[in-house]
């Protein structure tokens, strides 16, 4: 594949631009300490679970048409191999890395990626450059802003993976079924971003994997038999009495 050509879109307002970097750098310090307990414990999860290094880099197209690594939580066994794209249930996940890719938390590291610069906050989702080759025109409007870590597609399709299963990991299909929808959510994105606007998609994403934390949970729930879910019932209700009598008395 022949190197994606480098454009030089016409740079946005500096004022305007200081504003956005100041609100990356701000809301991640405040998000920082809560965010590096959460990665320990991945991390820890991710070494017990299978050999191989913790984090995983992945080449993608940045701001201006420039390269970066992003980095991610490794949720594959060392040894997978084939698309970089992934399926539901892929069979290469390891078994944390399932949970992870569903709740979306193998990019917490792309905190880094923020902070050094590469990244926003809220953006435009990083592509990688074969499918940014297939829409040069669309991407040189896209990639004259920095991509972020959420985003209008990153809401729009969260749980894509499992809404089209094993097609989702087929280049083609990505690239014809899903990318122009996507794309079309970046442009948009792009002509009426605000800090406002920005804001409100942050505060949205980590709803996002509670969502799917109790949908999962609904399901593990349906499958148990009657008898247990009384029992579990009676648990909790008991549970709860002990803690409302114990905070009436403190």
């Amino acid at each position: 594949m022949e190197p994606l050509a480098r454009t030089a879109p016409p740079l946005a307002a500096p004022l305007n631009e200081l504003r956005f970097r100041v609100f990356d750098v701000v809301a991640t310090i405040l998000i920082l300490p809560f965010a590096l307990v959460l990665s320990s414990l991945i991390a820890l999860a991710v070494l017990a679970d299978s050999p191989g290094p913790v984090l995983y880099r992945c080449r993608r197209v940045g701001y201006r048409g420039e390269l970066f690594e992003m980095v991610k939580f490794r949720k594959m066994r060392r040894d997978a191999v084939g698309s970089a794209l992934t399926a539901y249930e892929d069979e290469r996940f390891t078994p944390i890395g399932k949970f992870l890719s569903v709740t979306r938390l193998d990019e917490l590291p792309q905190l880094w990626n923020v902070l050094k610069g590469d990244m926003r906050l809220v953006g435009p989702r990083p592509e990688m450059e074969e499918f940014v080759s297939h829409y040069p025109h669309e991407y040189e409007e896209i990639l004259s802003v920095r991509p972020g870590l959420t985003g209008m597609a990153q809401l729009e399709f969260f749980d894509e993976s499992r809404v089209f299963g094993e097609a989702h990991s087929h280049p083609r299909f990505y690239s014809e079924g899903i990318l122009p929808h996507k794309i079309e959510l970046d442009l948009q994105y792009i002509r009426n971003r605000s800090l406002r606007a920005d804001i409100a998609i942050f505060l949205q994403t980590p709803v996002l994997p509670l969502r799917v934390a109790v949908r999962k949970l609904a399901v593990v729930v349906a499958a148990q038999p009657r008898g247990h879910l009384v029992t579990y019932v009676g648990v909790a209700l008991c549970a709860l009495l002990l803690l409302v009598t114990f905070s009436t008395q403190t």
